[in-house]
């Protein structure tokens, strides 16, 4: 019953953080020409670009944090802690009209979002068997992933929901608003589910255990772990490559480039993360058949390097629908996220894992603004399509050759701590 109960707060957890996560790239059009009026479509695109990088960046330095809190004061402290703050920054931004604050609250919210789903993967990892936490992991991500097909939803149907809030609440807002509130309102809610007395059992016996460092980051740095620390980080650039550059770019890059009119950026990432979801059950169910993590990953690269070919080069003149459909196979494609954060998680002892399970999937999301800016860097000399090419080819070549340098992680024992 243990079990179960954290699954469902982790599943819970990461669909209401994946709806937050996301909201921004779905409403960041609408906010920006409200909040900016009179703004050009390239400033509104820019700002949100920068906008976006911001919320990234919080993320970098909250899976810092809530990794290191993780490890010294326990998993479930950071599940809620973590729920807590990017609820309040999101029911904030609801009533931010300033630009200065719009960033200032995105740092927030992603300081917030960076925290929840490494305690969860850390907590169910330590508590189910060896041979069957692959199970647990991707539950979790394949439903958390469905978050972004809510948070397009909501903002889709803005209005509806508006009503809702102005009957009980007597104001009228805007659908980027209500979209917000919903999400800050949802994350107040998981946090009646009191899960405190189901901390994992392994933290429990080094909690007290005074001769072993506990979210001691510098231990990553000795012993030849820093190499494999950084291997686990690799292993998932493609993922925010595809999300954080030919999804959430195509209602101003892709699209028009590939004269497809009509695609908007809420839908295409609602697409992408069903196909994410999608992606993530298939990924965890082929490990447990084979018995690998390793094996799962270089699967799914071959696929993205296909399916990135085919839409660079071969969308020129499709229809809307058929964009949308390539979307999904892209979101599909970078479908082994849940592997991915287990790998990282199998790879180090219980001392360091959450701050590892927590600073490596944030780790990637941050490096969304290298990524970003180097794609819009290389557009001057080689164009959209080059550029887009150029920064797969790195993100996948690092990625596949990272993972050739991980050990094998299913069925490992994680009942031990780094010294």
């Amino acid at each position: 019953m243990k079990v179960y109960l954290l699954i469902t707060v982790a599943a819970l957890g990461y669909f209401v953080d994946i709806y937050d996560l996301v909201l921004f790239n779905v409403v960041k059009k609408e906010s920006l020409e409200y909040i900016m009026a009179g703004a050009s479509p390239q400033e509104i695109k820019n700002t949100g670009i920068f906008l976006f990088n911001m919320q990234m960046l919080g993320m970098l330095m909250g899976g810092l944090l809530w990794g290191i809190i993780g490890d010294k004061r326990g998993r479930v402290a950071v599940l809620f802690g973590s729920i807590l703050l990017y609820s309040v920054a999101n029911a904030a931004n609801a009533f931010v009209f300033d630009l200065t604050w719009y960033a200032v609250i995105r740092v927030i919210a992603g300081i917030g979002l960076a925290g929840e789903l490494g305690a969860g993967i850390t907590l169910v990892s330590e508590t189910m068997s060896k041979e069957k936490r692959g199970y647990g992991t991707m539950i979790i991500v394949t439903f958390g992933a469905l978050g972004a097909v809510l948070a397009s939803q909501v903002a889709g149907n803005g209005a509806w929901f508006g009503q809702i809030i102005t009957n009980i609440t007597g104001y009228s807002f805007m659908n980027w608003q209500v979209a917000y509130l919903i999400g800050g309102g949802l994350g107040l809610l998981l946090l009646l589910l009191r899960v405190g007395s189901l901390e994992s059992d392994m933290f429990k016996d080094t909690k007290d255990a005074t001769h072993i460092k506990k979210g001691d980051f510098s231990l990553l740095f000795k012993e030849g772990r820093f190499k494999k620390y950084l291997n686990c980080i690799l292993v998932g650039l493609p993922i925010w490559y595809v999300i954080g550059v030919l999804v959430a770019l195509s209602e101003e890059e892709f699209a028009p480039l590939f004269g497809i009119a009509g695609v908007k950026n809420g839908t295409a990432i609602m697409y992408a993360y069903l196909g994410l979801s999608i992606g993530d059950l298939l990924s965890g169910l082929i490990s447990q058949i084979l018995k690998s993590r390793k094996k799962v990953v270089f699967l799914y690269l071959l696929f993205n390097v296909i399916l990135v070919l085919i839409f660079l080069f071969g969308l020129y003149g499709a229809s809307k629908e058929t964009y949308y459909i390539m979307t999904f196979l892209l979101g599909a494609g970078t479908g082994y996220w849940a592997i991915f954060i287990t790998i990282a998680s199998e790879q180090f002892g219980t001392n360091i894992r959450s701050t590892v399970t927590n600073t490596v999937p944030n780790f990637v999301r941050g490096s969304v603004p290298i990524i970003t800016n180097l794609f819009k860097f290389l557009i001057i000399p080689i164009g959209s399509v080059g550029s887009a090419g150029v920064v797969g080819l790195l993100c996948l070549g690092l990625a596949a050759w990272a993972c050739s340098q991980l050990e094998e992680s299913f069925g490992k024992d994680l009942n031990y701590n780094e010294q």
